[in-house]
């Protein structure tokens, strides 16, 4: 255990950082136990390769109350592509199952599958 120091300048010197750094990334480092308690979902969405599609999954993940964390979609194949989804769930304003049938009644949908789960329980 390393003891505490007393300003922002002996810390960076400490650790071998520099100031401007340590100011320009404080606000987006967090505490491995902090990111360990996040309640992150990753979905992924096998679907026709439609114009509007994409959209229209996004905006049934922002009305049920969910942050977008990463997303990606293949190149369409044979007019198929496939979604994966990573999900902040903890402003979720529905259950689970009710995001993941709204987003499978959607045409052009042909499946919806939890692949991951950090910290999530349903």
């Amino acid at each position: 255990m390393t003891a505490a120091v007393e300003s922002v300048t002996e810390a960076v010197k400490r650790v071998g950082l520099s100031r401007s750094a340590f100011y320009k990334y404080r606000d987006g480092i967090f505490p491995f136990h902090q990111i360990v308690k996040e309640n992150i979902v990753t979905l992924l969405i096998h679907l026709e390769d439609r114009i509007g599609m994409l959209t229209k999954l996004l905006d049934i993940i922002s009305k049920a109350g969910c942050n977008v964390l990463t997303i990606h979609q293949t190149i369409p194949l044979q007019g198929q592509a496939n979604v994966t989804v990573s999900l902040d769930m903890n402003g979720l304003a529905i259950r689970v199952e009710e995001l993941l049938d709204q987003l499978r009644e959607l045409e052009n949908v042909d499946q919806v599958l939890i692949i991951g789960t950090g910290g999530y329980n349903r």
